[in-house]
């Protein structure tokens, strides 16, 4: 009796991981050490966001009975490139290099293809431009094919796969919140072709397949050897300390915050100091020293007069007058 062979329909997760778990657990880890650092707690939410839409798009994926390998969160590097892909799916009809976006608000794609971002923050309404992820999708698979012909040198077997990889991967923008409006009215249709909701996400792909000819519909064992490829050979695996990484950041903050005080404060004492001295000389403020000179002193701070004359802030005859008073102001 002759075998009815099985079709492939499942959803395999050849990579599920995702960096932003890590980056959330070394957040909240520091997040309990600094809970009033504004800095962290907004970037924790980024961070959750992002993983809520990741999540969103993985949940869609799960039943999608179609037979499909997933890979969330690739890496790619070559020479000075990198790319960070949300998601490659390896499909029967293509190979989608998916950016994720889970972002509060309405999207419009105007006529020129710029993505523009509308919400409300603190009662206000903001309309903001953001980084097209259309073209960060396409740059991925710019990126993708060019480690790909740097694995392969048979000149004639990469032409000729080089033409099939044109046609097989496709940049696809998953809007993951739900609650987004996504208004493409004006649209150019090669690029409203490629941005959707991710609960359209299944039966896009299954009309891509339904619409694609059999003799490019690949294999199980096709796609399975794409996938393996991909992990093996192109992916790079990061191992990136996250909690060293956000407390350089909290440090460096700390440190420019610390800095723009004491300057603020050296700047108040020098300001207090013109308007004493002049009214203790009877001449214009501006005869101790002027607002651009202020601003230079504010700027290259001079710890000593010898400093101070070097500079060439002031005139030999301020330095002379106010100089060290103004030196002791600075070093305080």
């Amino acid at each position: 009796m002759e075998l009815i062979k099985k079709k492939f329909n499942e959803t395999i997760f050849y990579k599920k991981d995702s960096q932003l778990e890590y980056q959330i657990k070394a957040l909240k880890k520091i997040q309990n050490e600094y809970p009033d650092n504004n800095k962290i707690n907004q970037k924790l939410k980024l961070c959750e966001q992002g993983l809520k839409g990741e999540k969103e798009i993985e949940f869609e994926l799960k039943n999608a009975n179609i037979g499909i390998y997933v890979l969330h969160d690739v890496n790619l590097e070559i020479d000075d490139m990198t790319a960070q892909i949300d998601y490659i799916l390896i499909t029967p009809a293509y190979i989608y290099f998916i950016e994720s976006k889970n972002l509060i608000g309405n999207i419009t794609v105007n006529e020129r293809g710029e993505f523009i971002r509308e919400y409300s923050y603190n009662n206000k309404k903001i309309k903001e431009g953001i980084y097209s992820p259309l073209r960060q999708a396409e740059r991925h698979i710019e990126i993708f094919k060019k480690i790909w012909a740097q694995n392969h040198t048979g000149i004639i077997d990469k032409t000729l796969r080089y033409k099939a990889l044109n046609r097989w991967c496709k940049p696809l923008v998953v809007m993951a919140n739900p609650k987004n409006i996504l208004n493409v009215k004006y649209t150019p249709q090669v690029i409203k072709d490629k941005i959707i909701k991710s609960d359209s996400l299944v039966n896009y792909i299954k009309n891509d397949i339904k619409h694609t000819d059999k003799e490019y519909i690949s294999s199980q064992k096709m796609m399975e050897e794409n996938a393996f490829n991909i992990m093996q050979k192109y992916n790079v695996d990061i191992n990136r300390d996250y909690e060293k990484e956000i407390r350089e950041w909290i440090d460096k903050d700390d440190k420019i915050n610390n800095n723009q005080t004491n300057t603020d404060t050296i700047k108040k004492a020098l300001l207090e100091y013109r308007t004493r001295k002049s009214k203790e000389r009877n001449i214009p403020a501006y005869y101790i020293f002027n607002n651009d000179e202020l601003n230079k002193l504010i700027t290259y701070l001079p710890k000593t007069k010898d400093e101070l004359e070097q500079l060439k802030i002031l005139s030999p005859v301020k330095v002379e007058l106010h100089g060290k008073e103004i030196i002791d102001i600075i070093k305080m």
